[in-house]
């Protein structure tokens, strides 16, 4: 996330990179938007989601374009440092390597060859390369943010599965969707009440992955197969189980057209569940063929957006408005929408499995983010800086604020709308409008960059820019608001 230029690593066809991104994308923001559709209402809903999907792809298109232009000034620089295309560029005799070494459109200062997307730049570096000391600091605070309300979610929404499948009162998990409402002190074993199953979880749930927060961890090949594989049948069964039940006439839903009230926790729910523009960097280059990337990212948010709707549309007409779980796989738990154990536990208990891989990676990103924010050039960390004070800043905030709230809407919603705004609008506008500043600078304005994106006037850049910006005054707004009718 934070750190500089890494290996491409094996290369990928531009479909297999469709499907990478995808998966990236549709993850646990999905199982909580069926919730906020309803609550937002579902005409409001789709229009939010359709405009905040094109505006998701839009700076989609100018971190590739920043990627570009970051590789074109890194291979330009090394050429420079190298001496191997002076002899190409001024009346410089040629030293130390002969031109040859180097292919000869590579030393056009303007070629459009010399903006290929060849060596993976994360935002960190970017941001380093093209804002100035106080935008490399806002960067780092934008991204730290989000990423510890990823974790705050994460370390809330496995003890909620497991609190709501264990503390049915009757039935074991058959009483979890049926409507009933529960209270945080209602009973849930004995004496224990819900509240107190919770946190027991939350604790035990940080006991054994908040220790993967001091080592590194990877994420290996095969349980990225695996969670990915889990997520699918999960989601292509909550679609179907919806379906059959709207078939035979069983829908309970009546969703309302537009409740205003609803729009900031939606907002914030769809801005969450389109991210991806912190993690392009992985996802673009190392594809194999890079001609037609943009049409590639157009392709997979209309697939993306396509699946967003036919899930909650299912959803809102399937079940009430008030029996909607803020966790969606937990509305199937209930025996009358299916009555094979099996399937119950499965989807009741797959945000335990899929998001427990997820939140060692997580913590391990936030925790290197911090290192290089205070990091100086050539300075080290003393040992219980780095081994002790850094984890436990990384694993202690997130975990407080789940003890706290369990509130996964919200959650999700405060998350999307204040990091996940600053991360997936005002951040690509910036390194945008930056690293074009720098293109020209470098190669002159005649030069144009062969990733540039289809938003190419600045009109768009600003566009996105007001948009970050009033979304930040409409959600406080909104906050402010429903805080003070309370």
């Amino acid at each position: 996330m934070a750190g500089g230029i890494t290996d491409t690593g094996e290369l990928y066809s531009p479909y297999v990179g469709l499907v990478y991104m995808f998966n990236l994308i549709v993850g646990t923001g999905a199982l909580t938007m069926p919730k906020a559709f309803a609550t937002a209402g579902w005409l409001v809903s789709l229009v939010l989601l359709m405009f905040l999907g094109f505006m998701s792809y839009m700076t989609t298109t100018f971190v590739v374009e920043a990627m570009a232009a970051a590789n074109a000034q890194l291979r330009w620089k090394r050429m420079e440092k190298r001496k191997v295309c002076a002899g190409f560029n001024s009346q410089t005799p040629i030293t130390l390597l002969s031109p040859r070494t180097v292919p000869r459109f590579l030393c056009r200062r303007g070629s459009p060859n010399i903006f290929e997307i060849t060596e993976r730049v994360e935002m960190g570096q970017m941001a380093s390369m093209f804002f100035n000391k106080v935008g490399v600091n806002l960067f780092y605070f934008c991204i730290i943010i989000y990423l510890y309300g990823d974790l705050a979610i994460y370390a809330a929404a496995v003890p909620v599965s497991l609190m709501q499948v264990t503390c049915a009162t009757d039935n074991h998990s058959c009483s979890v969707g049926d409507g009933t409402k529960y209270n945080d002190t209602d009973k849930c074993w004995g004496p224990i009440r819900r509240i107190d199953a919770y946190r027991l979880y939350l604790a035990v749930f940080t006991l054994l992955l908040g220790p993967f927060t001091f080592f590194n961890v990877q994420k290996t090949k095969y349980l990225q197969i695996m969670t990915s594989l889990m997520r699918w049948i999960a989601f292509i069964l909550m679609i179907i189980l919806a379906l059959i039940r709207i078939s035979r006439g069983q829908a309970e839903g009546h969703p309302s057209m537009a409740q205003l009230s609803g729009i900031r926790n939606l907002f914030g729910v769809c801005v969450y569940s389109f991210m991806c523009q912190h993690s392009l960097p992985s996802l673009i280059t190392p594809i194999s063929k890079k001609r037609h990337v943009n049409k590639l990212v157009l392709l997979d948010y209309v697939l993306i957006l396509a699946f967003y709707s036919l899930l909650s549309f299912t959803a809102i007409y399937c079940f009430r408005n008030d029996t909607l779980m803020d966790m969606y796989t937990l509305n199937f738990t209930n025996c009358e929408i299916i009555n094979v154990a099996f399937i119950r536990y499965f989807l009741g208990l797959f945000p335990v499995f899929t998001i427990s891989t997820n939140f060692p990676i997580i913590a391990v990103t936030l925790r290197n983010n911090w290192k290089t924010l205070f990091h100086r050039e050539g300075g080290t960390y003393p040992w219980l800086v780095d081994r002790i004070v850094f984890p436990a800043i990384t694993l202690i905030p997130p975990v407080l604020v789940a003890f706290c709230t369990h509130d996964l809407e919200s959650l999700v919603g405060i998350t999307g709308a204040y990091a996940g705004n600053g991360i997936q609008y005002l951040i690509p506008a910036f390194l945008a409008y930056c690293s074009r500043k720098d293109t020209q600078l470098v190669f002159g304005s005649g030069t144009v960059n062969k990733h540039l994106s289809p938003f190419r006037h600045t009109f768009w850049i600003v566009f996105v820019l007001l948009w970050g910006f009033s979304c930040f005054v409409f959600v406080t707004a909104n906050i402010v608001l429903s805080e003070s009718k309370l």
